[in-house]
């Protein structure tokens, strides 16, 4: 017993210490460049460690390879849409119950479609029923759905051309996007967790690119590529400080101007919030993997037979831990649209971001919560500060060199290239070196 307390004892301070030179980073990129730098990119790192955790819940908690991470992203994005703009009265006055009843449609020529597979028997006749519903069922939908589409996206195209939303506030988009999200993962779970895992990987990674594609094209859903924006914020907005006369006066005796400081404070008001959702994760992540449900899961990773031998439901198991990483995405995907104040599908890119996502997690120590949150933090500011780095070295690499020598120029434009190159580093390193992650589970 003794000897499990020293190793936890040793094991807490690396952790302190890792975490203490993650926070020395941040100070020093503050210093050296500014704070209103360094708050932006801690703000995207609790947002990269939140998506790290959801990603960990998956594959450290049950070993499933999700690589759709970005679907679940763009969803939890489009539910601060649905939820915070205003509605568009005349959209949906032209063509709402329109686009409401095609939907409706839609499902329920799905919904007839599984009850004719599921009640009539194997054979021809089924087949044809199938053909026949599928087909009628989809003309149908298109003539239902299309006319009020159309007429929905002509109303203002430049400024509107889409539904709008809600209009309540912001931050209740987020445990929406998480809802979403984990509706859509419901419906992914069902038809691909039944796969081996490289399967699920590329059905995950289909589905994720469906999504976003249907957000780039469905204009009266979010605007498509034409992007919504000014979306609404829960925290106050830098020209209402700067207006204000007591917070210009506390700025100026604080020997600061009104527009950094007005910056900087809206900056640590969205960092409050974030990391108060980030620890609330935490803690509620640390009580189910310490719980005889984290225990089950881990069961089921290491060997799916003998669990599935001692009575455990697996596939049951692994829808379950499914829906729950990717509401975690959604929730983060949420956060990371309040903080951008704008809806932009075009820069949802699955492959390039689910590869930082991943190598947050295998750098961090997957299956260990406290690991996915410092990679978070530690992939997003070399993400971040490895072009300005590696521009300043290059300046001084080539400060001898003639201007307009061909190699010269050839190395400073290949700066451009030093975050996927030091990704790749950073991942051979750690993987050599400390192959469970620099934060193992324990």
């Amino acid at each position: 017993m003794s000897g499990h307390v020293v190793v936890a004892k040793g094991g807490l301070g690396r952790n302190l210490v890792l975490f203490g030179v993650m926070a020395a980073l941040f100070a020093v990129t503050g210093f050296v460049q500014s704070w209103n730098v360094a708050l932006a990119v801690f703000n995207m790192g609790l947002i990269s460690a939140i998506l790290a955790l959801g990603v960990n819940m998956q594959w450290g908690y049950a070993g499933l390879f999700n690589i759709g991470i970005m679907g679940f992203v763009a969803v939890g994005g489009l539910a601060t849409v649905i939820v915070s703009m205003p509605p568009v009265g005349e959209a949906w006055s032209a063509g709402g119950l329109g686009v409401v009843l095609g939907l409706i449609c839609g499902a329920g020529v799905i919904a007839a479609a599984i009850m004719l597979w599921k009640r009539m028997a194997p054979g021809l006749a089924r087949s044809v029923a199938m053909i026949v519903v599928l087909v009628g069922g989809f003309f149908l939908y298109r003539a239902i759905f299309d006319p009020a589409v159309a007429r929905i996206e002509a109303i203002d195209p430049a400024s509107t051309g889409y539904l709008g939303g809600l209009g309540l506030p912001i931050i209740l988009a987020w445990p929406v996007g998480g809802l979403l999200a984990a509706g859509v993962a419901w419906v992914i779970g069902k038809t691909a967790l039944g796969l081996r895992s490289d399967y699920l990987a590329i059905a995950t990674l289909g589905i994720a690119e469906i999504i976003i594609s249907v957000m780039k094209n469905e204009d009266w859903l979010a605007r498509g590529v034409k992007n919504v924006v000014g979306l609404p914020r829960p925290v106050p907005y830098e020209f209402d400080l700067q207006s204000s006369a007591t917070f210009v006066n506390r700025a100026a005796a604080l020997g600061v101007d009104a527009v950094t400081a007005s910056t900087i404070v809206v900056k640590l008001a969205y960092g409050g919030l974030f990391t108060v959702v980030l620890l609330c994760l935490i803690w509620l992540l640390q009580k189910a993997i310490h719980s005889p449900w984290g225990r089950m899961m881990r069961a089921i990773r290491d060997n799916e037979v003998a669990a599935e031998a001692m009575g455990k439901n697996v596939t049951a198991r692994h829808l379950q831990v499914f829906i729950l990483g990717s509401a975690i995405c959604g929730l983060a995907g949420a956060m990371m649209t309040t903080l951008d104040s704008q809806l932009t599908p075009g820069t949802y890119q699955p492959l390039r971001f689910t590869f930082l996502v991943w190598v947050m997690v295998i750098v961090g120590g997957s299956g260990n919560n406290w690991g996915a949150v410092l990679g978070g933090f530690l992939i997003w500011w070399l993400w971040v500060m490895v072009e300005p780095i590696g521009q300043t070295l290059m300046g001084l690499v080539t400060a001898g060199m003639a201007d307009g020598s061909a190699l010269k120029a050839h190395l400073i434009a290949s700066t451009a290239h030093m975050r996927l190159l030091t990704m790749g580093l950073v991942l051979l390193v750690v993987l050599r070196f400390s192959p469970r992650g620099l934060i193992p589970e324990r």
